[in-house]
């Protein structure tokens, strides 16, 4: 395996996908983004990125539907990936209340084409996104990946456990070494306009309310963009293999001894939504106008990430702080509101808030 071997992003043109896919071709692999840029938000975002990925030479692109298992099948004959980082999904706990046959499709349907792929070309390691919406009722907190995740509260959440139990039965079947991601509520430049950071930071900036759930008594684990794409870079070159989860033990809820690993991605230090609000306010040098409103279907009070088994793998975890995070955040969002979309526009053309 060398740098010169392709590298498969999913959703290359989405918030991860893109910081991973430019990650990647800086640090010298060559890259082929798959995305459908489809309008689930302003497709405008999604262009603007993929613009960027395509100044650099060693990146090819392909507009495809993961759910087109002709297409899926064509790639990867074409290409014959070794290494698959697979980051496209339909994503949000609220649209999959209102739309639930989008979830089937992309992150059913879909992430099928992708094992069926990897299986047939005989992928070297598959790192997949999931959720940490599949803890889903799971009360006791830090949530570790040894913990029971069978009570997901949204469908969106269902499908990314769906994910994890349809990858182990590949990489028990088929020896692919998979590995996957519970994301923890992911935020930074470049980020999706339907997430608590943007929409708040553009609600404050424009003198709209800022809307909060369950009467502001909401506590998420914000994960900067640059401590997820480090640790997925880590984890890249450290395929599981079929005998170190507890070979010669009954194996843990979330171990196994097939060649098959789960890991959180998040900081561990969860900020209520009160607070969150009060950094952005700093950031922005304006105040915010709060509107409370009931929990919404689907989401849960507090999320936390317990990180220990991912630094224990590739040494690192998620540091950035709120305050670092969020400045960046704002700094960036201030440059690209100049640009050909307005921030008004772009925050009138996302569905509702998710965090």
């Amino acid at each position: 395996m060398t740098v010169s071997d392709p590298i498969l992003v999913t959703g290359a043109a989405g918030f991860i996908g893109y910081h991973m896919a430019r990650r990647l071709l800086t640090d010298g692999w060559s890259v082929v983004g798959l995305d459908n840029l489809n309008d689930y938000y302003d497709p405008s975002i999604k262009r603007a990125r993929l613009k960027r990925l395509l100044a650099y030479s060693n990146f090819h692109f392909e507009e495809r539907d993961l759910a087109d298992r002709q297409a899926m099948r064509e790639s990867f004959s074409s290409w014959r990936f070794t290494r698959v980082l697979h980051l496209a999904a339909q994503a949000g706990v609220r649209h999959s209340i209102e739309h639930p046959e989008d979830y089937v499709d992309s992150n059913l349907s879909g992430f099928l084409n992708v094992l069926e792929g990897c299986r047939k070309v005989g992928c070297q390691h598959l790192i997949y996104a999931s959720s940490s919406s599949v803890y889903g009722a799971n009360a006791r907190l830090p949530w570790r990946t040894s913990d029971t995740a069978d009570h997901p509260l949204s469908l969106y959440g269902a499908t990314k456990r769906a994910n994890e139990l349809m990858v182990h039965a590949y990489a028990h079947l088929y020896g692919i070494p998979a590995t996957g991601l519970r994301f923890f509520t992911v935020y930074g430049p470049w980020g999706r306009p339907d997430m608590a950071v943007w929409l708040f930071t553009a609600a404050i900036m424009q003198g709209k309310p800022v809307r909060l759930y369950n009467n502001g008594h909401m506590r998420r684990d914000f994960t900067y963009i640059d401590d997820v794409v480090e640790a997925v870079v880590r984890l890249l070159g450290q395929p599981p293999t079929a005998n170190e989860h507890f070979a010669n033990n009954p194996p843990a809820p979330a171990s196994s001894t097939a060649p098959w690993r789960i890991y959180n991605i998040g900081n561990c230090r969860p900020i209520g939504l009160l607070s969150l609000v009060n950094v952005i306010e700093n950031a922005v040098g304006r105040p915010a106008n709060i509107e409370l409103l009931p929990l919404q279907p689907g989401d849960v009070p507090e999320t936390c990430a317990d990180s220990s088994d991912l630094e224990t793998a590739v040494g690192f975890k998620p540091t950035t702080s709120i305050e670092t995070g969020v400045r960046s955040f704002v700094e960036w969002l201030r440059e690209f509101q100049n640009g050909p979309r307005t921030l008004e526009t772009m925050s009138t053309a996302v569905p509702h808030r998710q965090i």
